[in-house]
């Protein structure tokens, strides 16, 4: 099948983690962090071009306030010490979701790496922050409306260019670690014709190995987008 230009990341597994080791959910979130910082580096190493990691979505803002609190604090602290790390590794930095809603610290946090990384490309790191795929689309129509566009000129093309990833490319391959078979709510439109592996690793376990046989079974697999084999 090749190589996959497009590889998108469901994290789970952070509290299970947590839970087996007879620690905090707290601790399975900076060990989360620590899982997110090894895949981005291992991915673009391995010459992938677009990654998106899931970390936030909409909807978790429902679970208890300290957790909430303590994942922004931790997603601060990442962002802001991830500055150096980019650059050395000509990596671009994207963000995917509504910054509205977001704490201000970190939007401007958001908002910096973005500039600051602007001309890198060796690979694009999209990380998904207050993130809803259902959101994501909705918010796109609104804006084709918004811009009055001619319906006679919208088209999968463009109304794809008008999501959040932009003009990246289609999700070639989608990881979810943890066990569960879902896509929760990530990437819906670009994920249409993705293959999808789902491993039993918690996220915190994961690491350039894993990424790596994700890809060797991703090669075996043969993609037919609705065609003949």
């Amino acid at each position: 099948m090749g190589f996959p230009q497009h590889v998108a990341i469901i994290m789970d597994g952070n509290g299970r983690w947590a839970a087996d080791q007879g620690r905090s959910r707290s601790k399975g979130h900076k060990a989360g962090v620590d899982a997110a910082d090894r895949a981005v580096e291992a991915a673009a190493e391995l010459g992938i071009k677009h990654l998106s990691l899931y970390a936030f979505s909409t909807e978790n803002w429902k679970r208890p306030a300290f957790e909430v609190n303590t994942l922004m604090a931790m997603l601060r602290m990442y962002l802001k010490m991830f500055l150096p790390k980019l650059l050395k590794n000509n990596i671009r930095f994207h963000h995917l979701g509504l910054l509205e809603g977001i704490p201000t610290s970190i939007q401007t946090e958001i908002q910096s790496l973005e500039e600051k990384t602007a001309h890198c490309n060796r690979m694009t790191f999209h990380l998904a922050v207050n993130y809803g795929s259902r959101l994501e689309i909705v918010e796109a129509v609104k804006k084709l409306i918004k811009n009055d566009t001619p319906i006679d000129q919208i088209d999968e093309n463009l109304f794809q260019n008008t999501l959040w990833t932009g003009t990246a490319p289609e999700v070639d391959l989608l990881i979810r670690t943890g066990g569960d078979n879902r896509i929760s709510n990530f990437l819906l439109w670009q994920s249409a014709y993705a293959e999808i592996i789902t491993l039993d690793t918690y996220w915190p376990d994961f690491g350039a190995t894993h990424l790596k046989d994700c890809l060797e079974e991703f090669d075996q697999r043969e993609r037919r987008f609705g065609g003949l084999a």
